[in-house]
């Protein structure tokens, strides 16, 4: 049986696949021969790059798993192929410690002025006294959108740095560790920090938008290492610029890479920005390997 990597793999996973007897071609084909060259295989896997659409999975007229290297399955579309009865299979913990130290990474940079003072020095100046007014993270409260398996890591290291954490999840009513869990509103009225780890569902609102900047505490700093457009972006700058939200780190965007329309939002002095790196670790990227060809083999069985 022969199975596409399209977004590419480590070597880890790659050498699983082969020792279970699959061909392994890891290429990377334009959406239009992706429709021609997909009958040929048994199963898919992909990253973010690769859409893998209702055409692509009619298509792929052998295909028998579909999976992604990662969380989000935005770029799959799974009631189609969970109707046609292929599963969709991805690697929700692999890459969720990496994720959470980026959202903590950002908050120090904000916080600090990591982010603009390293531009600044790099053009000669010592901008000391500009910067003299830092924010520790320490007896803060922390709110979390979504609780999942980046959320938990994310509140385990802001537990270990001496933060308050609550959470909102209408999808999780306990959970064995020191996060109190709240309503949304409750949630927005008394975070310091708000940091969102949940998925953006096609045709709903984002989590974050004007109505709950109209709740927000003043000053709250938001970081958004979750998908781009669970946040507003429009509503983000108008907030950062109003003095409601205090800082912003993001590592994903509405638009990737993002048009000039995004650019007033990226380059504001007081916004953390990377380019959509959260699980770009070599840790990571190896858990990710091992654990998508692991599933793959067991669904080709």
């Amino acid at each position: 049986m022969k199975v596409l990597v399209s977004d590419g793999i480590e070597d880890s996973g790659k050498k699983i696949l082969e020792e279970a007897g699959l061909q392994v071609d890891i290429l990377k084909y334009t959406p239009e021969e992706l429709l021609v060259k997909i009958a040929d295989y048994d199963a898919i896997i992909v990253r973010s790059a690769t859409k893998v659409t209702k055409e692509v999975i009619d298509a792929g007229v052998k295909l028998k798993a579909i999976a992604r290297g990662g969380v989000g399955l935005d770029n799959i579309d799974v009631a189609y192929a969970k109707e046609k009865g292929i599963p969709v299979l991805n690697t929700p913990g692999a890459s969720s410690i990496s994720v959470a130290e980026l959202a903590i990474g950002h908050m120090f940079a904000v916080c600090r002025f990591i982010n603009i003072s390293n531009i600044e020095m790099r053009e000669g100046k010592w901008p000391k006294k500009d910067y003299a007014h830092g924010m520790e993270l320490t007896g803060k409260t922390l709110g979390l959108i979504g609780i999942g398996n980046i959320g938990k890591e994310t509140a385990k290291r802001a537990i270990g740095l001496g933060m308050n954490v609550v959470a909102y999840d209408p999808y999780i009513k306990e959970i064995n560790m020191d996060v109190k869990l709240v309503s949304k509103d409750e949630l927005l009225a008394v975070s310091d920090f708000i940091s969102l780890h949940l998925p953006k569902i096609k045709g709903e609102p984002p989590a974050l938008g004007s109505p709950e900047f109209s709740k927000v505490k003043k000053g709250v700093v938001i970081i958004n290492c979750a998908r781009g457009g669970v946040v507003s972006e429009q509503d983000l700058l108008e907030a950062l610029n109003n003095g409601t939200v205090r800082y912003a780190g993001i590592d994903v965007f509405e638009n990737e890479p993002p048009t000039e329309a995004q650019m007033e939002l990226i380059r504001h002095p007081r916004v953390s920005v990377t380019p959509h790196i959260g699980a770009s670790t070599d840790e990571a990227q190896d858990r990710v390997g091992i654990e998508i060809a692991t599933k793959v083999v067991n669904a080709l069985k």
